[in-house]
């Protein structure tokens, strides 16, 4: 889980840094999008235990 959101922030410092010469916009989207996929596959591990 936190190696997922990790590596969602760093894409989201890479593209601010190539993409977007101000704000932090893709690091705020990034960072988003990696704690949603991290939670929904702990929710499907967690389901998977509990049938």
């Amino acid at each position: 889980m936190g190696l997922t959101i990790y590596l969602f922030v760093m894409l989201g410092k890479w593209l601010d840094a190539t993409y977007n010469n101000s704000g932090k916009a893709f690091l705020i989207i990034c960072t988003l999008v990696g704690v949603a996929i991290a939670l929904y596959a702990v929710l499907k591990q967690i389901n998977r235990l509990n049938p």
